[in-house]
């Protein structure tokens, strides 16, 4: 809850500071639309030609999953923490340390893949040849890098505003050209309806190449469970931000990934696949289209940065608050209410790996495997989330339809769907990649084993209970007889304000 404390003093993080709209808008942020369309689109097509609409579709569903997951399980543990803390009362504290773990290794690898791109893209908005240069490129990646560190730091206060504007412009670039692109004249190709069915996966474009690499294109949108602790009626409006970051992000993908198979076709994106968003958007506005995509591109990356940063933080917050990590991580700054021990050592590890990957030939190679390799920790923190749900609500899945379907086989399927991405991921990495993805989660294993010897009460921890958080429901909004009433109605059908 809001009113739990760091363990150094400075009370605890500010309660309200955000709303359900801003919920909405950082889930769809931390999607980074732009940055994942330019990022995703050219390899899906690579690997599955015009069936790349069908690989988005079928991999959104088992993440709306996940997405349900974290609604319902938000709703009986408010916590900063997320899947670190649900995972460990629904299934076992080892696998929620590690859960949590994997998703601050992640978080810290994006910060370092994505802060010379954001440079790079800004470069090529003023000139084309600039962006080519490494070094100019990882200083003004750093400078957006350091900026969206201290908008972090000074809180949520200032942050939703920075976010409104970088991910409504993105949106309005995307959805503006992909509309444009779809309405066009002399196409390359007609859509079909079949591009979203099975027919043209072979042996060449198999589901299981595209499904490696959607998989994980719709993560991000999980942030607004990190800022539950500074999110208003957080429990009851818990995880709608996410639910509809994951459908907005979907919309996107497929519009954009249609109106590029159609404009300029299949050939065209494989055989350009980092030019691809400059050629649509000459072909829609020469002259400008170009670079207005770029723009996108450029501020979906500077959105992701802070998104990545605060997941990354509030996870290493709960952490440091349940003493699984040095305590000093749950420190709050007295005036801006942030975990600024947390920020800061973040964002001088991720600036570390970014000066080594700009100036050691293999720091490069290094970064590529590194993000290959985060797909693992990202498939096994959200299964563990789809797993905790299933758990935590046992007793009620079979008192209505929507409960069985909603909270027991939506996230269950899931939570396979991401066990399946974790196994056939395994033998399509290289191996740098596979001991990086691998090795990152077994390193968690070092903190976990030292704080469980030292007797965390993190290890012993409160199971979750659908019917206590009812209770906690109505005693948030009602009083007296009333109070009771809700609560047993609550407790009747827990998706009645679904």
């Amino acid at each position: 809850m809001s009113s739990r404390t760091g363990s150094e003093g400075g009370g605890g993080l500010r309660a309200g500071a955000l709303g359900t709209f801003d919920s909405i808008v950082m889930a769809v942020a931390g999607c980074g639309p732009a940055y994942t369309v330019a990022a995703t689109i050219p390899a899906l097509v690579l690997a599955v030609g015009v069936a790349a609409p069908a690989v988005l579709l079928y991999c959104a569903l088992p993440m709306v999953g996940i997405a349900l997951a974290f609604r319902h399980l938000g709703r009986l543990d408010v916590n900063a923490g997320a899947t670190y803390t649900w995972a460990a009362r629904a299934l076992h504290p080892f696998l929620g340390f590690l859960g949590g773990w994997a998703l601050v290794v992640a978080t810290t690898v994006f910060l370092v893949s994505a802060t010379v791109p954001a440079g790079a893209a800004t470069l090529a908005l003023l000139d084309p040849e600039w962006a080519g240069d490494t070094t100019l490129a990882t200083v003004v990646g750093v400078g957006w890098f350091l900026l969206m560190a201290g908008v972090v730091a000074l809180g949520a206060r200032i942050s939703p505003y920075t976010r409104r504007v970088l991910t409504g412009a993105q949106l309005v670039l995307l959805i503006g050209f992909a509309v444009a692109a779809l309405a066009k004249d002399g196409n390359a190709a007609d859509p079909s309806l079949s591009w979203f069915g099975f027919s043209h996966f072979d042996a060449t474009h198999t589901f299981v190449g595209g499904a490696l690499i959607a998989g994980v294109s719709y993560w991000g949108w999980d942030v607004t469970s990190n800022l539950s602790e500074e999110t208003r009626n957080s429990r009851r409006a818990f995880g709608l931000g996410g639910l509809v970051g994951v459908l907005v992000s979907f919309a996107v993908f497929v519009v954009f990934t249609l109106a590029a198979t159609v404009l300029l076709g299949t050939d065209a994106v494989r055989e350009n696949p980092e030019g691809f968003l400059t050629l649509l958007g000459e072909a829609v506005w020469p002259g400008w289209g170009g670079r207005l995509l770029v723009l996108a591109v450029m501020l979906s990356m500077i959105a992701t940065l802070e998104t990545a940063l605060l997941q990354a933080t509030r996870t290493l917050f709960a952490m440091g608050r349940d003493r699984t990590v040095p305590a000093v991580f749950s420190r709050i700054h007295r005036e801006w209410r942030t975990p600024w021990v947390a920020t800061v050592t973040v964002a001088a590890v991720a600036l570390f790996l970014v000066v080594v990957s700009a100036t050691v030939g293999s720091g490069t190679q290094f970064v590529r495997d590194a993000v290959s390799g985060i797909g693992l920790p990202i498939a096994f923190y959200y299964a563990l989330a789809g797993l905790s749900a299933v758990v935590a609500y046992r007793k009620v899945l079979f008192t209505s339809v929507g409960n069985l379907l909603f909270l027991g086989l939506w996230p269950l399927g899931g939570a396979l769907f991401m066990m399946w991405i974790f196994a056939v991921s395994l033998p399509e990495l290289s191996r740098a990649s596979l001991a990086i993805g691998l090795g990152a989660l077994g390193l968690g294993v070092v903190p976990m084993s030292l704080s469980w010897f030292q007797g965390s009460s993190y290890f012993r921890p409160r199971p979750l209970d659908p019917e206590q958080a009812d209770a906690m429901d109505a005693y948030d909004g009602d009083t007296g007889t009333e109070a009771a009433l809700a609560a047993a109605e609550r407790r009747d059908g827990v998706l009645t304000d679904f």
